[in-house]
């Protein structure tokens, strides 16, 4: 009898720990005790290489680095996660499968996947997926919750759990006209959160970008550095958005002149700590994670270390690096040499292990 008993109370008492893990999305910026002592648990079961490797998220695909070279990074646990960058619906799926192997075997964290999933890109970024109208030709809120989950459903069929969707910009830029909800920031700010609740919803992490602002600048950060001239026009449209709990914020390689408060000195925005850290961590008060644009741009490629600058910054995500293991053994070398930027690195390492618990991965 005594026995039984025991037994029963064990039973319980593993249905409460099972009940008591199972986080969502929607528990990332919520307090909890045991979430907080899982986060302690994984973060000391790894060593400053693999949680720096944590930051570093290459991509595969037509546009991204080989299997080969990806494989190599993940059997030394040096990446965090990886953007699926032009391919096939079906192709992903099988990289996806793949990487997911190989990775276990090296006892890697799993891995966040992600994709740049907005509707006016996923077409051509992943071919066969469900049509969906472009951002610019879209004109309710239902057709932006529709399509959000249908675009969800495509990322869940892949594997993918991590979108750099929607263009929170405004349209007047020819770069970013077709991809962006229109030139009216009401409608930039209530579709942005009509998709990024719909995306988050489904159980993928939805990104505003390109803070602070791609709209009204001249040019095209792939090609060179852009400049913001005076008054940033477009942050407010991102206050909704933190308010609402957006999980990720991608900063643009776009620098801000003319500006007593922001000026960045001839730098993007991705390596500027008063962009990244003051303006959008301290005075705006986003907690989720920032994620740089891809580093292999040319607004930002041909500054020297560019990697450890954005980190440095208060970046927590550094997005296709040109050499990963330069990156990573980058800001290695600077934790070592600075115990504050260490402590801010373990803080951003944190989040992403908090992060892929919320997202049920581990």
């Amino acid at each position: 009898m005594l026995m039984k008993r025991f037994f029963l109370l064990f039973l319980s008492l593993s249905t409460l720990s099972t009940f008591a893990q199972n986080y969502s999305l929607s528990d990332f910026f919520v307090y909890d005790a045991e979430l907080e002592q899982k986060i302690d648990d994984v973060f000391e079961s790894l060593n400053d290489t693999s949680r720096a490797g944590q930051m570093i998220i290459p991509a595969a695909g037509r546009l991204g680095k080989s299997q080969e070279h990806l494989n190599s990074l993940l059997a030394k646990n040096y990446i965090g996660g990886i953007l699926l960058l032009n391919g096939t619906k079906e192709g992903f799926t099988t990289m996806v499968n793949d990487f997911n192997a190989l990775n276990e075997s090296s006892n890697g964290l799993p891995l966040l996947y992600s994709a740049d999933a907005e509707p006016s890109l996923i077409g051509y970024k992943i071919k066969n997926c469900t049509p969906v109208k472009k951002a610019n030709q879209m004109v309710s809120r239902a057709e932006v919750k529709k399509f959000a989950g249908s675009i969800c459903k495509d990322l869940k069929d892949i594997g993918i759990n991590y979108n750099y969707a929607p263009v929170v910009d405004m349209s007047p830029n020819e770069a970013i006209s077709y991809r962006a909800f229109g030139d009216n920031s009401d409608t930039a700010q209530i579709w942005s959160r009509v998709f990024i609740e719909e995306t988050q919803k489904e159980g993928i992490v939805a990104t505003a970008k390109h803070f602070p602002g791609h709209g009204y600048v001249v040019g095209d950060t792939h090609k060179k550095l852009v400049y913001i001239d005076g008054e940033m026009r477009e942050v407010e449209n991102y206050t909704p958005l933190i308010k609402a709990g957006v999980l990720s914020i991608m900063v643009a390689h776009i620098a801000i002149k003319n500006n007593e408060k922001y000026n960045t000195n001839d730098m993007p925005s991705s390596v500027s700590k008063k962009i990244v850290t003051d303006l959008l961590k301290r005075e705006m008060k986003f907690k989720g994670l920032v994620v740089t644009d891809a580093m292999n741009m040319g607004g930002v490629a041909s500054i020297p270390n560019c990697e450890l600058k954005a980190a440095q910054a208060g970046c927590d995500l550094i997005l296709m690096p040109v050499d990963e293991e330069k990156a990573l053994f980058d800001i290695i070398n600077g934790m070592q040499a600075d115990e504050t930027f260490q402590k801010q690195v373990y803080a951003s390492v944190r989040k992403i292990i908090r992060l892929k618990i919320c997202l049920g991965l581990l």
